[in-house]
């Protein structure tokens, strides 16, 4: 008989599993309190009686985040981390410190099937997606060793959040508990490269989150030639994907853009991106193509970048180039666990 997730049962499941096999209702409260306590072991549950523990060694585990390596920006304070959990895979979070507070990016899957051509994730190959409790121990291993309170979550780390639906959204719904983090829905953006029936799935849930779409290009030839996904969904498909989102939630969509040196940067790209954008209530984030081994890519030059940036104002579309955080030690995800692999690392 396989073992339990345990930290990945809700409240209501916890109180179920903990009923059916004898003990009393009141006590899945106390497990799950400290298992959103960080606790690694069953022996740390102090007032659990050591017959419900016994039980729970033998038919649960509990997920865990171990810091294998930790990087600080002598910048900003920005902080990498490359976690590893029970089975020794590996994946990497970066918790950024902005004026509002905290924030952590996280990842939800080891390795990433999109085959995205700028992205350092997808290089590494993927292994499989992660639990829900493995999103949270992201979350809680980083508080703990920083002691600190993070207030907002981006799933824009390793892998494909929509790829990864039930997991990610059990996540959510454990991460917003008023008896776990508690940390609400409208805090977490969802980074999606556009799988489009997905959004809609996510949509009708009226989470209340924020969607942020990897668009990288004005049209689909070019959007084709850096994301494979872009041959399965068409522009116009994800585009009405993501009116629909804003229609139904009434949550503003960002669009994720890297700005590609003689890729995706000329003046003919940003006009045509504005176009496309015209009757839509949405931000468009330009940020300069991370520097990837093996790509070729350039990321666009300052002057490149401002000028793509003034076009879109010109034409009313609200736009920013994304503030680099942690530039010295590669914030952007993907890289650290493949140098960890290639130094002999699962």
């Amino acid at each position: 008989m396989s073992l339990i997730d345990i930290k990945s049962l809700d409240l209501n499941e916890l109180t179920d599993f903990v009923t059916e096999n004898g003990f009393e209702k009141f006590r899945a409260k106390q497990i799950y309190q400290w298992l959103n306590k960080n606790v690694t072991s069953f022996d740390e549950m102090l007032n659990i009686p050591l017959k419900i523990k016994d039980f729970l060694k033998r038919s649960c585990y509990i997920s865990v985040a171990n810091i294998e390596k930790k990087l600080i920006s002598r910048y900003d304070k920005t902080v990498k981390y490359l976690f590893s959990f029970n089975d020794g895979e590996c994946v990497e979070s970066v918790v950024m410190n902005y004026k509002h507070g905290y924030s952590i990016c996280i990842s939800t899957q080891v390795g990433c099937k999109m085959g995205c051509t700028f992205c350092a994730t997808g290089k590494s190959g993927f292994s499989r997606s992660l639990t829900p409790s493995e999103m949270l121990n992201q979350i809680e291993s980083a508080q703990k060793d920083l002691n600190i309170r993070i207030s907002n979550i981006v799933l824009m780390g390793m892998g494909e959040p929509l790829d990864n639906f039930e997991n990610v959204v059990k996540f959510l719904r454990l991460v917003s508990d008023d008896n776990g983090l508690n940390i609400g829905m409208r805090h977490i953006t969802i980074s999606t490269c556009g799988i489009v029936p997905k959004i809609y799935e996510l949509a009708k849930l009226h989470f209340g989150i924020t969607l942020s779409v990897s668009l990288h290009a004005p049209n689909d030839t070019v959007r084709q030639k850096t994301m494979p996904i872009a041959k399965r969904y068409s522009m116009d498909e994800l585009l009405k994907a993501c009116k629909d989102y804003f229609d139904i939630t009434g949550r503003r969509v960002t669009f994720e853009y890297s700005m590609i040196s003689g890729v995706n940067d000329f003046d003919r790209d940003a006009y045509e991106l504005a176009d496309r954008l015209a009757d839509m209530n949405c931000h468009v984030n330009l940020i300069p193509v991370n520097t990837v081994d093996g790509t070729g890519y350039k990321k666009s030059s300052m002057e490149r970048q401002q000028a793509f940036v003034n076009i879109l104002g010109r034409k009313h579309i609200a736009a920013t180039v994304r503030r680099t955080l942690g530039s010295d030690i590669n914030a952007s995800c993907g890289q650290l666990r493949r140098n960890h692999t290639n130094e002999g690392g699962k």
